[in-house]
């Protein structure tokens, strides 16, 4: 079991193809994933805003599916450290709060500017992209990326997709180093 510990933003949970791929790699144990019952608002509200074709009862299954399959994945009792906590963006101490008491060593976050080296240093966390995450986690255990990806891409059966269709979705999500690495791979995908 993976004792490295990464705290995810909303904004990363929020795209579909890049959350399953993240949560296949957590039950995996590659990385131990963590978020708030907060953060998990924060990605379902802005999904329900603009996807109306999606309801809030297919959202709170993914988010109870999400807790219920990560090992020990929600964290708790951050909220007395926002106040002092100083971020560029004050709406986000919250993620570098819960970071800090799950004892995360990544924030991982498309959102960088709002998370400077110089605020996260001091709890010895970084903030990294997602294509720079996984990119990593790549590197760590390529056999178990490639195998938490065969399987999300055999689980899209509406319609089923092609390894480039499947890599164009990573795509979309921001991730050419992702895509780009996981394409020397692509017949154990």
């Amino acid at each position: 079991m993976s004792q490295f510990t990464v705290l995810f933003d909303a904004c990363v949970l929020y795209g579909e193809s890049l959350r399953d791929l993240i949560m296949r790699l957590a039950v995996m144990d590659l990385f131990r994933a963590k978020w708030t019952e907060e953060i998990h608002e924060e990605w379902m509200s802005h999904l329900l805003e603009n996807r109306p074709d999606l309801s809030r009862e297919q959202l709170e299954r993914t988010r109870m599916l999400m807790n219920q399959h990560a090992r020990d994945p929600l964290v708790t009792g951050y909220k007395d450290l926002i106040p002092s906590l100083s971020l560029p963006d004050p709406d986000d101490r919250h993620v570098l709060a819960a970071a800090i008491r799950a004892n995360a060593a990544t924030i991982v976050t498309y959102n960088l500017k709002d998370f400077p080296d110089s605020e996260l240093a001091q709890y010895d966390i970084e903030a990294q992209h997602p294509d720079d995450f996984l990119v990593c986690q790549i590197g760590l255990s390529e056999g178990t990326v490639c195998a938490a990806a065969k399987r999300h891409r055999a689980s899209l059966q509406n319609p089923p997709r092609t390894v480039d269709e499947y890599l164009a979705s990573l795509e979309r999500h921001q991730l050419p180093q992702t895509v780009s690495r996981l394409r020397e791979f692509s017949a154990l995908i």
